[in-house]
């Protein structure tokens, strides 16, 4: 293996699925790993082969189904479990074995009741049966985090020697920090004798939040290979996110010197895949694959992704599985935002103060709603069409009657301007309706309002003028041509 290409191991499939509820049925096991191999992950550990007939079965028709990646198995330092998944992996164009036995002198005390030079020879048998079923063998220390680093270097000295290809060094319960961890790998490697005979690779709980930037840190000082999973899912808090270590490296390749071969546009598909198959909701503000990731409310930052999307974004949503970022208008969006989304519906205002009396309607109605949507938009523009009909019509008068012996005209205000009309109606227009329609998109993409409501009021007068007859009552007043007083 090249020193600059990190090996991605995920683990969805096994540790995500010890999340409780998380359960997968094997043809929903073959699906997901189906898409992780699409985003060509290294190393897909498919389950726990002895753990149930159900899983040794999930994990030998993923063996079958996978093509392209390593299909890795879980066994614990036993004969048995090791038996067990060496012959579920037996399809596997590509096969691992990964066995573990925990070191920590908690775990050796209370759990397994054994002392340490017993731990270290059941690691030793264990990696030499697994040689067995094939030259891939991966042993993990569990609890390493808490392990004695004399101890620790003892057990993956011998366990190199006994033949495993990959050592990964557990922070099983979540407890170190970064920079600790960071410096654990670091001394394994430079005192382990024979380590540059294996991978070190690094499995990190989010027990305190912590996991990917443990993992981060061991990648900086010599690790090369991550065990992670989709969306973080795993035990208790969950796992280092696949999907925050691979993005983490591929944009600050200003700090990291390696890179990851994941074709990473199909990480949010893949992302959804596990979301809808376990049930686990991906949370909305959730690095890279929550809804909000690529998301802008903020007027301030609107305003700079408009104008150049490097000023607020780091990566593009393209190149994880987005097909874009999202401006999202809400009572924080600023005026720029406002009209951008307008354009981008085909709405345009033929002044500066049309647009300001809908953007002042925006904010009122943002204060009373969580997100904008583009139905909103449109009803506010409808709004804007018939508040000025009704302005329209409020402001027409008859004037004129028979006893002054004067013809009859209606005066009409609009915008606070007076219109005067006489002698008979042109018949433009599409119907006395047009005045109290919202306005309409003109050929050339614009709204003219005015025109459309001045023509609906001459439609209506002369609707008026034809059902009333003639005469001297202002409701049977004859109605002439419309000419505007400037």
């Amino acid at each position: 293996m090249s020193d600059d290409q990190l090996i991605i191991f995920d683990t969805t499939l096994r540790d995500g699925e010890q999340s409780p509820g998380a359960s997968m049925t094997r043809d929903e096991k073959v699906r997901i790993a189906k898409a992780l191999e699409r985003m060509r992950v290294d190393v897909i550990e498919a389950g726990f082969p002895v753990a149930s007939p159900g899983d040794f079965e999930a994990v030998q028709a993923v063996a079958a189904a996978v093509t392209d990646s390593t299909v890795c198995g879980l066994a614990r330092a036993l004969d048995k479990d090791i038996d067990r998944a060496g012959e579920a992996l037996k399809p596997a164009a590509s096969s691992r074995i990964h066995t573990f036995i925990a070191t920590s002198p908690i775990h050796m005390k209370m759990k397994l009741r054994m002392e340490p030079d017993q731990v270290v020879e059941q690691a030793v048998q264990a990696v030499r049966r697994a040689r067995r079923f094939t030259d891939n063998v991966e042993f993990s220390p569990e609890d390493a985090g808490r392990s004695e680093i004399d101890f620790l270097c003892r057990v993956i000295e011998a366990v190199i020697d006994a033949g495993a290809t990959t050592v990964n060094i557990p922070d099983t319960v979540g407890y170190n920090l970064p920079h600790q961890f960071g410096e654990l790998i670091r001394t394994l490697i430079e005192r382990v004798p024979n380590s540059d005979k294996a991978v070190f690779s690094v499995h990190c709980h989010n027990d305190l939040g912590l996991a990917v930037g443990n993992s981060l840190s061991a990648v900086l000082n010599g690790a090369r290979q991550v065990e992670c999973t989709i969306n973080g899912l795993g035990e208790r808090a969950g796992n280092a996110a696949l999907e925050e270590v691979v993005m983490t490296v591929q944009t600050r390749q200003d700090i990291f010197s390696c890179r990851t071969g994941l074709d990473t546009t199909q990480i949010v598909p893949c992302s959804r895949l596990v979301s809808g198959i376990t049930g686990f909701a991906v949370q909305p503000n959730k690095a890279i694959v929550g809804v909000n990731a690529f998301a802008h409310e903020s007027g301030i930052h609107q305003d700079g992704v408009l104008k150049s999307r490097e000023t607020y974004e780091i990566m593009r949503a393209q190149d994880v599985g987005w097909s874009a970022n999202r401006i999202v208008l809400g009572k924080h969006s600023g005026r720029n935002a406002f009209r951008t989304r307008l354009n981008d519906l085909g709405i345009e205002f033929e002044t500066e103060e049309d647009l300001n009396n809908a953007f002042s309607r925006f904010k009122d109605l943002a204060d009373k709603k969580h997100e904008i949507f583009d139905e909103d938009l449109q009803s506010l523009v409808t709004e804007s069409g018939l508040e000025a009909g009704n302005e329209w019509l409020k402001g027409c008068l008859l004037q004129g009657d028979r006893g002054t012996g004067q013809q009859p005209y209606r005066v009409a205000t609009l915008f606070r301007k007076q219109h005067h009309q006489r002698d008979g109606f042109p018949g433009r227009g599409d119907g006395a309706s047009a005045a109290g329609r919202p306005h309409r998109q003109r050929p050339g993409g614009r709204y003219g309002y005015r025109d459309r409501f001045r023509q609906g009021l001459c439609e209506r007068a002369q609707q008026d003028h034809q059902a009333r007859g003639t005469g001297a009552s202002p409701a049977r007043g004859r109605i002439g041509p419309m000419r505007e007083s400037r």
